[in-house]
């Protein structure tokens, strides 16, 4: 059966500074989508966050940029999904993913954190892993005590395009996901980032 998805959610951190740093990948495709489909995102301070609508083909998504800091990204998530009582399995969480190369993206469902405290907050918040996760590679700094200050910097203009690259092949693949053909859209998008 095809799970018709009801949340995207964008994860990065508020504030100017940390605008264009790694971290802040999630908050790069959100944005994108919202402009594609020519939505606005306005403040709900119940969601402690960023939120707004999409309506792809009769199918409605709540979108949802978290505006607690990314260790508390699961006190945004947690409270919208309990509000309009939204499954673990029908949201997509979009992040910043160490364990791939920049210019990767990849989608799955479920799964332990990797040490990503956005994805962390989530699951501690909504007491299960079971949703969908798209993974816009960053690449690894190499070693891990160097992981936050890598992840918290701004990438190079080779690896920035890379990562825009990223970011626009999984939107195209976007009504699919939303309308539930998340199998096929695994297969395609993996194809298309090997």
């Amino acid at each position: 059966m095809a799970i018709n998805l009801k949340l995207l959610v964008g994860l990065g951190n508020p504030t100017a500074q940390y605008e264009k740093t790694r971290h802040n990948a999630g908050f790069w495709f959100l944005d994108e989508a919202a402009a594609k489909y020519g939505q606005t995102l306005h403040q709900d301070q119940k969601f402690h966050g960023l939120v707004g609508k999409l309506d792809l083909n009769g199918t409605v998504v709540h979108l949802l940029k978290p505006m607690t800091f990314m260790n508390r990204s699961g006190q945004s998530v947690g409270a919208l999904t309990q509000y309009f009582k939204i499954d673990p399995s029908e949201i997509l969480v979009v992040h910043d993913e160490l364990d791939l190369p920049p210019g990767v993206a990849r989608l799955k469902r479920g799964g332990g954190h990797g040490g990503h405290n956005g994805l962390r907050d989530i699951i501690s918040h909504l007491g299960s892993s079971d949703f969908y996760r798209l993974r816009l590679g960053i690449g690894h700094p190499g070693d891990r005590a160097a992981v936050m200050d890598y992840v918290l910097g701004v990438p190079s203009h080779t690896e920035m395009e890379l990562l825009q690259g990223a970011v626009a092949r999984a939107l195209a693949f976007l009504p699919d996901m939303l309308g539930g053909k998340l199998e096929h859209v695994m297969n395609r998008l993996h194809a298309a980032s090997s």
